[in-house]
């Protein structure tokens, strides 16, 4: 049985997680806004050094390994965050990191990986590949350690740590924690570290129309994947196909609904982050705010609103941000 398989994430995990992190990065902002009048504070991890939140789960899991498992390796399985989360940590402590990538995967996060040094193996997502048979493969021939982007223990604590992090900015303001904290959810790694770190507040995960499978697994109260993998969305960041059962355990019973977002509101959000906050948001990061928004999620002055990445392609973003719908 596997590290992986052999223990759950657990608070205590996000609190060392956190140390870990804290002594490694500076804190991301936690930017004040309003929304219809609403104040609401946003936590950019799209400033993160990878442009995302994925460098926490990375770094927690790589910086844990043995000097043993360090020799042989590690092998991730990403569309582009959590890739370059792991490359950048593997490149820090001088580990050997492979990462599936889908070949459809936007240029500029397959370029940043192979720029941190890791060794890229691409899979045809479009086409119907199993990333994680191909990761599998690599892992038996090589007895290197797999990272999981979501469903690996390490990771969902390192991810956790973003929740740790803002309800002490908070604090330091004389708010006390959050009441609320709307994430973009994939495979569920960040919704769980989030449930971890702050127990005391709604967490609410934001999913692109058609890939809404952690929402419909909560209301069902089981795992269900994604029905038709081929559906179309910009949040290349969010294509999961279905949560892992150490994700679900953790989220089942604590985190009571979900919500879906469509991709006019992911646009809309993309510009509205742009204009307001002046940060570059990619489609996935952008998915918590496009829910508050839409009105779907309700809004108080302690509620916080993750914006998980800004890798972008340029022209992509720029079609984005001067094409109103």
């Amino acid at each position: 049985m596997s590290a992986q398989q052999m223990r759950s994430p657990t608070a205590e995990g996000v609190a060392r997680a956190a140390a870990k992190i804290a002594a490694l990065l500076p804190q991301t902002p936690l930017i004040e806004a309003e929304i219809n009048g609403t104040r609401v504070w946003f936590k950019a991890e799209s400033l993160q050094p990878i442009g995302s939140f994925k460098i926490r789960g990375a770094w927690h899991r790589l910086s844990d390994l043995s000097e043993a498992e360090r020799a042989k390796g590690v092998v991730g399985v990403s569309s582009g965050n959590h890739a370059q989360g792991v490359a950048w940590a593997a490149r820090k402590l001088g580990i050997a990191a492979t990462i599936v990538m889908p070949a459809n995967a936007p240029q500029v996060k397959l370029g940043a990986t192979r720029a941190l040094g890791a060794n890229v193996v691409e899979y045809d997502r479009a086409g119907g590949e199993d990333r994680d048979v191909v990761a599998q493969r690599l892992v038996d021939r090589s007895g290197a350690t797999l990272v999981h982007a979501f469903g690996d223990p390490w990771v969902i604590e390192g991810q956790g740590s973003a929740g740790l992090e803002l309800t002490a900015q908070m604090v330091q303001r004389g708010l006390g924690g959050p009441t609320r904290i709307v994430c973009p959810c994939g495979g569920g790694g960040l919704t769980a570290g989030l449930s971890l770190a702050c127990p005391e507040a709604d967490i609410v995960p934001v999913e692109p129309e058609g890939w809404d499978d952690v929402r419909i697994s909560l209301e069902r109260g089981e795992i269900v994947g994604v029905a038709d993998t081929s559906f179309p969305t910009a949040c290349d960041a969010l294509q999961t196909p279905a949560t892992r059962p150490i994700n679900f355990a953790v989220l089942h019973g604590r985190v009571p609904f979900g919500v879906a977002v469509t991709p006019a509101e992911v646009r809309a959000a993309q510009r509205w982050a742009f204009s307001n906050l002046h940060l570059v948001v990619e489609p996935g990061g952008a998915a918590a705010l496009a829910a508050a928004l839409a009105g779907k999620v309700s809004l108080d002055g302690r509620t916080v609103i993750i914006l998980s990445g800004g890798n972008t392609d340029a022209a992509a973003f720029a079609e984005v941000i001067s094409t109103a719908d």
